[in-house]
């Protein structure tokens, strides 16, 4: 089986089709997808969401990209991830590309969210855009690497991903790394210890190659572990063997669930 570790069904395209999306998942041998969520005013419809079916998990965060929005405390994020379907925070992190000017205020969010984690012992999701040095810092400032977490989404250098890594993270690809132009990233994902790899589709956007330009969902998550598989010259069952590993070693909350 196979599982999307970050994906947005909550988001209104794809939560009105979500009859359709089951069913696409469990063709695609898509087990488990972790809806993560982006703000403190959607969560309760987040929650709602995936305490009706079983495939699906919840992070609590609040995105760096929302600046007009409530914030999260410390408390409120480690009181909301109490949920039994909530196994990780996040997702949260830097980003310098969409934003311009005095990000203090995204650079004080991500302490809190580390902050959460360490108080309530789960791993992060950590999105980072034109800000991997500042990202890396306040991690290793804040101890992200007690509890680990993931790189979601992830697009930058091998040195990078090394860094992380060695703060316990694991390295997550979406359907960037099936672009034509993404050879960098191909690269990182060729090379990586496997051991470390985590497979999304940050869906609805993204979507791989063959879907790309039209809307995403859990489903499609296959293709990123297909182009995996063909960078590192393995077959597609050791990729899927390892990612699915990876997911439950990293989300443990869902394993003790399951269990």
């Amino acid at each position: 089986m196979f599982v999307d570790s970050h994906c947005h069904v909550d988001f209104p395209a794809l939560a009105a089709q979500m009859p359709d999306i089951l069913q696409r998942m469990q063709t695609n041998h898509v087990s488990h997808a972790l809806c993560v969520s982006v703000n403190l005013p959607d969560w309760p419809g987040l929650i709602q969401l995936v305490e009706q079916h079983s495939a699906l998990w919840a992070s609590v965060g609040v995105h760096p990209d929302y600046e007009d929005t409530v914030e999260p405390t410390v408390d409120d994020l480690v009181n909301r991830s109490a949920h039994p379907k909530v196994v990780a925070i996040g997702e949260t992190g830097l980003d310098y590309f969409r934003l311009q000017g005095d990000l203090d205020w995204q650079r004080a969010r991500f302490r809190r969210h580390i902050q959460a984690s360490r108080q309530s012992r789960l791993p992060l999701i950590i999105h980072t855009r034109s800000s991997a040095e500042d990202t890396l810092k306040i991690m290793r400032e804040e101890g992200a690497q007690e509890f680990g977490g993931v790189m979601h989404c992830f697009t930058e250098s091998w040195e990078v991903a090394q860094a992380a890594m060695d703060m316990n993270f694991y390295i997550s690809f979406s359907g960037i790394v099936t672009f034509k132009n993404a050879v960098a990233l191909q690269e990182v994902a060729k090379n990586i210890q496997l051991d470390r790899i985590l497979i999304e589709t940050d869906s609805p956007y993204l979507a791989p190659v063959p879907h790309r330009g039209k809307l995403n969902d859990p489903s499609k998550v296959i293709h990123v572990a297909e182009k995996i598989a063909e960078l590192r010259g393995v077959t597609l069952k050791e990729i899927e063997n390892a990612s699915t590993d990876n997911f439950f070693n990293l989300f443990s909350k869902i394993s003790n669930k399951l269990n």
